[in-house]
């Protein structure tokens, strides 16, 4: 599940979203966070109870439905919830939190530290796998919807068996919609995600119980003496039923992801008290009905559904199954917008979709190319059942990918002793790594797919920020500093010009290109010529107070230093509100701003592989214009181009 999901709590523009530790009535705001959380963190592993049992006993690798292996799968489910989830998350990674936000970019952010500071070459190796780690969400979030969806819609081919032919139809109908309705946001709908999302859980917990009073036997397998047994017994085709056992958690990932939303206490408490019960209720429920009835393996969960509840039941599992995709594509848009906002991605258009809740975006080329590539999965795998076959390869790797980032934040920020931080990360990949090689087995069964996606995106991201660093150096050596600038300027002064002029530098002590080639051309300065550097952070929020610092450099130059954290967008509006506050007063009616366009041309002997070079200068010219990236006046704005080569 894609780190972070933007949707939930409203915020003010450049502030971070409000905790459960900022004051207001704590068992009001508690309740409130408790059931938001409910339906933008815990839809993906809320949904999995549709097909992780079926999967065990009736998948590519389904083991023989017997009392001994019932009991062993469902004590492996127990354990796996137990150990993953509520140990390993929620009790310490939570802890690795970047100024109150999680996932794996946070985390990654977290290692990073300071740009510039001295052992990032040595944090380089680490820093790349926790990027991976990232871009294996994107494949990840391709399989969620379409796996998620079409479980649901099959339930309709149970109900009503005439309705077979129409299922995949129905699948890829809803998902199009799904995707179509992005642009419009999700504010107006955003409010029954929790109630339905409870209403789901009550639904899991009864179906589940009424299961388990007719066969309270089945409540043993919480002993792991029976997930041991089963392995002991089973050997290699019980290891690889492990692939099956890790569906219950998936989404693992999101509980940490939308950590800095909600805060850690409703997450935890609404996982222990409400989502861990009837998650359980409902595995122990369904193994307790394959124990009197192993011949209902094929849907174990639609067979707990009375014949006159199945209709319903279609709809609320539709419903759920919508909302758990949802929080995943906004998780993509989320992650997408940390990506640019840390250099690892070009400039895209990225639309807000509410006026009160910052983390409700749009960015259309990654809804149309998620829609296209879960659209191809279901119309290219045909069922759920083969769909589950692909998942889990993507999520184990960010598991055992977020275990030694924990370890190096333990040693690195929390200054753990080696054989603490060791002994407890040991700990994680114990239980990790059983399940990613199990999930290996699926690699030609389709679970290649999110790791190519997930190559995919890697690659252009590192060849993104390579690009961008070569094309800095260059500019560092043909620009002059800027105060070494001003000084020539001072001594051999242009002719001045009346109004205000700002241009954009993508470098703090660099002069920008638009500036040198304006002087250079038209042989002018305006009366006060101010140059804007916004500079990203590795942290998700930079408060008002430290994020714009303003400086008279003389000789009627002055700089703004913008910063802003990954969670945020860098917005010209704000930077001149906070240096209006700092006596640096700027109306943007009246102030011409300059960018420097860049032209880029293949070197002879490129910086790079040709190849990618090629692809940097694609991904560039495809780049979304900095004008409206940053929410320039377009009627005041002029470029400058600038010829470099890659």
């Amino acid at each position: 599940m894609p780190a972070a999901k933007h949707n939930s709590i409203p915020t003010a523009p450049g502030s971070p979203p409000p905790t459960e530790k900022s004051g207001a009535p704590i068992d009001k705001r508690l309740a409130g966070l408790s059931l938001a959380a409910l339906g933008v963190v815990f839809g993906d592993i809320a949904t999995s109870p549709i097909y992780a049992i079926r999967e065990c006993f009736h998948g590519e690798y389904g083991i023989a439905v017997t009392q001994a292996n019932v009991m062993g799968i469902l004590s492996l489910m127990f354990w796996s919830l137990i150990l993953i989830v509520g140990f390993k998350y929620l009790t310490f990674v939570f802890r690795a939190d970047n100024h109150g936000e999680g996932g794996v970019i946070a985390l990654t952010a977290l290692i990073r530290g300071p740009q510039g500071a001295d052992d990032t070459r040595e944090r380089a190796p680490v820093i790349g796998l926790g990027l991976f780690a990232a871009c294996l969400l994107f494949g990840d979030g391709m399989i969620t919807p379409s796996i998620s969806v079409l479980s649901a819609v099959e339930g309709i081919g149970i109900a009503t068996p005439i309705f077979d032919p129409y299922v995949i139809p129905c699948t890829i109908a809803i998902l199009i919609g799904l995707f179509v309705i992005q642009r419009h946001g999700t504010a107006r709908v955003g409010g029954l995600f929790g109630p339905v999302i409870l209403t789901w859980l009550c639904f899991l917990a009864v179906t589940g119980a009424a299961q388990v009073v007719r066969a309270p036997q089945v409540l043993a397998a919480v002993a792991p003496w029976y997930a041991v047994k089963f392995l002991f017994l089973n050997q290699v085709q019980g290891f690889v039923v492990l692939g099956a056992v890790f569906l219950v958690v998936t989404g693992t990932e999101a509980l940490y992801a939308d950590m800095g939303h909600f805060g850690t206490r409703p997450i935890r408490l609404t996982w222990f008290f409400l989502v861990l019960p009837a998650l359980l209720l409902n595995y122990f429920g369904q193994g307790a009905l394959l124990m009197s009835h192993p011949e209902l393996s094929a849907h174990p969960f639609y067979a707990m559904v009375p014949s006159w509840a199945m209709i319903p039941t279609v709809v609320l599992t539709a419903l759920a199954t919508i909302i758990a995709s949802q929080a995943v594509i906004s998780g993509a848009f989320s992650l997408t917008r940390q990506a640019i906002q840390q250099g690892y991605l070009p400039r895209l258009e990225i639309s807000h979709t509410s006026p009160t809740q910052s983390g409700q975006i749009y960015i259309a080329p990654i809804n149309w190319m998620l829609m296209v590539c879960t659209v191809a999965l279901v119309a290219g795998f045909q069922s759920s059942s083969k769909l589950a076959a692909a998942y889990g390869v993507a999520v184990t790797s960010t598991m055992i990918i977020t275990s030694i980032l924990f370890f190096v934040v333990a040693r690195k920020r929390w200054h753990w002793t080696l054989v603490g931080a060791l002994s407890l990360s040991s700990l994680f990949l114990l239980v990790d790594v059983p399940f990613f090689l199990a999930n290996l087995s699926k690699i030609l069964h389709g679970a290649w797919f999110p790791i190519f996606i997930g190559a995919i995106f890697f690659l252009v991201m590192q060849t993104w920020a390579k690009g961008r660093r070569i094309l800095a150096e260059q500019l560092r050596r043909i620009m002059p500093p800027v105060h070494q600038y001003i000084v020539d300027i001072i001594s051999h002064p242009p002719h001045k010009v009346e109004g205000d002029a700002v241009f954009l530098s993508g470098t703090r002590n660099a002069v920008p290109v638009a500036l040198a080639k304006n002087v250079q051309h038209n042989h002018v300065t305006h009366n006060r010529t101010i140059l804007l550097h916004f500079k990203e952070e590795d942290v998700p929020w930079v408060p008002n107070r430290e994020k714009v610092q303003t400086e008279n450099l003389g000789g009627g130059f002055h700089r703004i230093t913008a910063r802003y954290g990954f969670m945020e967008d860098p917005t010209l509006k704000n930077v001149l509100s906070l240096a209006r506050e700092q006596g640096l007063e700027l109306k943007p009616e009246t102030t011409s701003f300059f960018i420097g366009r860049e032209n880029l041309v293949l070197a002879d002997k490129p910086a790079m592989a040709r190849w990618r070079a090629v692809l940097f200068i694609f991904l560039s010219r495809n780049a979304a214009n900095p004008t409206s990236f940053f929410n320039l006046p377009p009627d005041r704005v002029i470029e400058v181009g600038v010829r470099l080569l890659v």
